[in-house]
């Protein structure tokens, strides 16, 4: 019987083109292989949590087996990757002998990536599921943000009576690219059905800062959309970025977020007039993030009634229901 000729581990594992679910591979193997591998294995895991070469048995096709091609191959659609998500990738090839089984390598060096953010088509997906949403439109007067009393008193005496820029956290869609990379501060702007008025009570804190709706949202700002999201309730959340035309996270959201008509779209609008009309969503909860600076002196404290018991409806670093059918697409949480 004649000796079978082994084949080659795959090397030198090269990842491209990486989107929030989809990704290149390519490697390199001996000259002599390319001509007689008939398939490819590829093994994906995510990195958290696993040992690196926890693979299957070596003769044991895995998660994708895929007829030998051109390479960089391309892959997508194979598995439900996430974005923004490290992943541990390895490469097997094969030929499939006349009885059905294979005749493998070796499994090559695992490799580590990470999946990106969404992309401008993601966004709109959302967005347009967002739109379906968002309800009648209500009139606003002031923008306000909900804070402790220790808050306020480090911004007059840490920070020049400014409330300073922070980066948004990782809460709501884990591919939005805002998350962890645009910085600013959060507001509010919902009313009360009933008053007109910001919401008598907070998670937040106790003190409210307010401040007049046409100081922020006018002909020099721009609107962007940036999430919709819910945390396993009824309550839906729509993510916005306002910036100061010609600022550097109007620059930012100009490359990564889809822009938004200040006067037609569904969310936050603004008419101009002798008096100028604003008007929000009713059926979402806004959180607005303003990409400057604010200070203290353009707007009022008020106090408020801040309950501890009402800390579950704060979104800080909240993660997305991923099972929720009104908020997810189907690219990753």
């Amino acid at each position: 019987m004649a000796e079978v000729e082994l084949l080659s581990t795959p090397h030198n594992i090269q990842i491209s083109d990486v989107t929030c679910d989809s990704f290149r591979i390519t490697w390199e193997m001996a000259h002599e292989d390319s001509s007689r591998v008939t398939h490819y294995f590829i093994d994906l895991s995510r990195k958290e949590g696993s040992e690196h070469n926890r693979f299957k048995h070596r003769d044991v096709p895995t998660k994708l087996v895929a007829k030998a091609g051109p390479l960089p191959m391309a892959v997508r659609g194979h598995w439900f990757l996430s974005p923004r998500t490290e992943y541990c990738v390895a490469v097997q090839t094969a030929i499939r002998q006349p009885d059905g089984d294979y005749q493998v390598s070796e499994w090559s060096q695992v490799v580590e990536f990470c999946t990106g953010d969404y992309a401008m088509e993601h966004l709109q997906q959302l967005l347009d599921k967002a739109q379906a949403a968002a309800g009648r439109m209500l009139r606003f007067s002031v923008f306000y943000r909900n804070q402790s009393p220790e808050y306020f008193h480090y911004v007059r005496s840490e920070c020049g009576g400014a409330m300073l820029l922070s980066f948004k956290d990782n809460s709501g869609s884990h591919g939005s690219p805002i998350n962890g990379k645009l910085r600013g501060v959060f507001l509010s702007c919902n009313t009360e059905f009933d008053t007109g008025l910001p919401p008598k009570d907070s998670p937040y804190g106790s003190l409210r800062f307010q401040i007049s709706a046409d100081r922020l949202l006018n002909p020099s700002t721009n609107l962007y959309f940036a999430d919709f999201y819910c945390m396993y309730t009824a309550y839906h959340y729509v993510v916005l970025v306002l910036a100061p035309a010609g600022s550097e996270g109007d620059s930012f959201c100009q490359s990564h977020l889809p822009r938004l008509d200040l006067s037609t779209n569904p969310f936050l609008t603004y008419t101009p007039g002798d008096v100028p009309v604003f008007c929000h969503a009713s059926d979402v909860i806004l959180e607005v993030l303003y990409t400057e600076p604010l200070l203290l002196e353009h707007g009022i404290l008020a106090q408020i009634s801040g309950r501890h018991q009402l800390m579950s409806l704060s979104t800080a670093n909240a993660k997305k229901d991923p099972s929720c059918k009104v908020c997810n697409i189907s690219v990753g949480r």
